[in-house]
């Protein structure tokens, strides 16, 4: 059966930018998802999504004319039913054939066939049944596609349902995300008269506005793509028309960077239908104000490109994309220069107007910025924060002056005119204020980066006050959350707890701080003792920074097993854990590692099970002969070289002298019994092993590997 090209689409108003990528996508998958599933793909099917401000469309090639016939197994009734006394077809199936249309099959041997009908016996693993298995004509593209194309209308992730009047009569309305106006559905050359939205599908689509055809008549599905770019003047894939966009660009940059972050590219492709970037200028008197703003506003108010030189330093120009294009584009340059003059006035204007005031002026109103309802105002967390960075401080290496003082700064931007309206530069312009105060660098820096990691992959605080002062902000809200009981469940998690526990985590082992974890959250809950609302809670706590540790540590490529037996030591830090992870995974290797990852587990069994027997130290006279003298005297030797391998940080040279001791542990296990009758060697027996415990697993428990 030959096959062609199905090609939908949907003509409508606007669409909302910031969705149109993923209502494409979706319609796409969905309408070829539904033609699949009823058989009309081949092999060779392939879906390609379209999406412009105003159409959604996809095109589907080699699709079948006619679906194939399926074979339909429908059960019937069991056996024993089907069967009267005198061993005749009973009339339970009689009537069940006969409703169905085929009489003919009910016979006294339940096993009857009529051309692709076919009447038996089976069993279900259970009781035997009769069965009917027939042939299912193949459903027609038309009825086939009009069920695909519900579907997918019904399943579309739409931010928001309009109302409009349908095109049949205004009382008969309509509702999609925007109001659609044509539907063209085409196989090959042949028009598929399916209907949806009250639209009837055409081979008539709609052009640009103002530079292509209004009506654009598409001969064939193949067609509907290049039709539309050279009639329409419509590049109707989104992939395309940003890459041309990022191509423009390029250009026009003219060696310079253009600031395009993916999410402002894939807005600004969703606006428009022809892409045209033009370059403008701006008073370079606005590069006063610190870039971040300049960018910020530009990007948000007006979906424009800022440009940087190679140093990073931002231009006075600017790059738009427009949906029109001309060969005098002066006008259209002139028009957006002035909207963006008066854009960064305004940004001026609030840069100005914050540093009329220093920001440890401000600090008052925090006092009337709410925090959370029973942690009370941003001022009482600064409160909290200067005292947990203070008191970390010395751990991480800051001066606790400059940590306090940096914490005690870290919020009061919030309350200047520039964050109130850009939320997004919160620590930014506090940073530069603080600096046109006169703060020390450290601090600056601190009340910027005091945020940072952001989101996963994000840069780290990079000197010591603005690591303390990063930690405490995350520590106060971890604990102070915990102690609610507002932990996250399951997918949820509106606090961002699960971010900041990874933040903690990255900044203790990437920044190698030597900060105890449990002393850091015994720190965060000490700050809220005057808050009866908060619980203790650190146990909790530390386990639920644990879990995002193991997720860390296996994305270094430890395996469960291996991340286990670091996390059973529970390291009084953790910056070490990533050599040791690395040592554990040569231990592993070694031929020697199984046995004595088991020989470890069987010490530690029975020391769990010996309870308290064991004496408090090795009575050497008690030790018999051979073997347990030997094991003495080998880890006589081998714990003071492991110690003195894990103080220089060399774990795997740590483990690996472990891996000697196999001959000695061997031969104990084989010729000693520990629990002896004799209860001063049994103890004495069992302190040996707790030593030997001791050593081996001082790097990680071997016993989990």
């Amino acid at each position: 059966m030959s096959t062609a090209t199905l090609l939908v689409e949907l003509f409508t108003e606007e669409l909302p930018p910031r969705a149109l990528r993923r209502l494409g996508d979706a319609f796409a998958e969905s309408l070829s998802g539904g033609l699949r599933d009823r058989g009309f793909l081949t092999g060779g099917s392939a879906a390609t999504p379209y999406a412009t401000p105003r159409r959604l469309a996809v095109s589907v090639t080699h699709v079948l004319p006619v679906a194939p016939d399926k074979e339909v197994v429908d059960k019937l009734m069991p056996a024993k039913v089907a069967r009267a006394p005198d061993g005749q077809p009973s009339e339970a199936l009689k009537k069940k054939l006969a409703g169905i249309g085929r009489p003919q099959l009910a016979t006294a041997t339940l096993d009857a066939s009529d051309g692709p009908d076919r009447v038996y016996v089976a069993s279900d693993g259970k009781a035997d049944y009769v069965y009917l298995r027939s042939l299912a004509r193949g459903q027609t593209l038309l009825r086939g596609l009009q069920e695909a194309l519900d579907e997918a209308i019904a399943k579309l992730p739409i931010p928001k349902v309009m109302s409009y009047p349908g095109p049949a009569a205004y009382w008969n309305a309509e509702k999609f995300v925007r109001p659609a106006h044509r539907l063209v559905a085409l196989h090959g050359a042949d028009v598929v008269p399916v209907t949806a939205l009250g639209l009837a599908a055409g081979r008539t689509s709609g052009g640009h506005r103002f530079l292509g055809r209004r009506d654009v008549e598409i001969a064939t599905a193949d067609a509907w793509a290049p039709t539309l770019e050279a009639e329409g003047k419509v590049v109707p894939s989104f992939d395309a028309r940003r890459a041309a966009i990022e191509a423009g660009l390029a250009k026009a940059a003219q060696g310079d960077r253009a600031i395009a972050p993916d999410a402002l590219l894939d807005e600004v492709t969703s606006l428009v239908e022809w892409p045209v970037v033009y370059a403008g200028t701006f008073d370079p008197a606005f590069l006063a104000v610190p870039q971040e703003c300049l960018i910020l506003t530009m990007q948000q108010n007006q979906k424009y490109f800022a440009l940087t030189d190679a140093a990073g330093r931002m231009r006075a120009r600017f790059l738009l994309v427009s949906n029109l294009a001309t060969e005098d584009p002066a006008a259209i340059v002139a028009g957006n220069e002035r909207v963006l003059r008066a854009r960064l006035a305004d940004a001026k204007f609030f840069y100005d107007q914050d540093r009329r005031q220093r920001l440890d002026a401000r600090l008052p109103k925090l006092a009337s910025v709410v925090y959370h309802n029973k942690l009370g105002s941003q001022g009482e967390r600064v409160m909290r924060l200067r005292a947990i960075a203070r008191a970390i401080a010395p751990a991480v290496g800051a001066d606790p002056v400059l940590a306090e003082r940096a914490a005690t700064l870290a919020k009061a931007d919030l309350v200047t005119d520039m964050v109130g309206e850009f939320p997004e530069l919160q620590g930014t312009m506090g940073r530069y204020y603080a600096l046109h105060d006169g703060e020390p660098p450290a601090v600056a820096d601190a009340v910027a980066q005091h945020y940072w990691p952001r989101y996963a992959g994000d840069a780290l605080p990079e000197g010591p006050v603005a690591q303390a002062v990063s930690l405490a902000d995350k520590l106060e809200t971890l604990a102070g959350l915990f102690g609610l009981g507002q932990t996250p469940t399951g997918d949820k998690d509106p606090f961002g707890l699960r971010r900041a526990a990874l933040g903690v985590v990255r900044i203790l082992v990437e920044r190698k701080l030597a900060l105890p974890l449990a002393d850091a959250i015994a720190v965060a809950f000490g700050t809220f003792h005057a808050v009866g609302a908060v619980k203790p809670a650190a146990a909790e706590l530390e386990g639920f920074v644990l879990d995002r540790l193991r997720g860390y540590l296996r994305e270094l490529g430890g395996t469960a097993n291996q991340v286990e037996a670091l996390i059973a030591r529970q390291p009084p830090t953790l910056a070490s854990l990533p050599e040791r992870l690395a040592a554990v995974q040569a231990f592993e290797a070694l031929p020697e590692a199984s046995a004595l990852a088991a020989a470890n587990k069987r010490i530690a069994n029975i020391l769990r099970k010996s309870g308290a027997e064991a004496a408090p130290a090795v009575d050497r006279s008690l030790l018999a002969d051979g073997a347990e003298h030997d094991l003495y005297l080998a880890f006589q030797k081998l714990d003071p070289a492991v110690d003195a391998s894990c103080a220089a940080g060399d774990y795997a040279s740590a483990l690996k002298a472990l891996a000697t001791a196999k001959p000695v542990v061997d031969r104990y296990f084989d010729d000693v019994m520990v629990m002896a009758d004799d209860a001063a060697v049994r103890a004495n027996r069992l302190a040996l092993l707790s030593g030997v415990s001791g050593t081996m697993n001082r790097v990680a428990d071997i016993s989990k590997l």
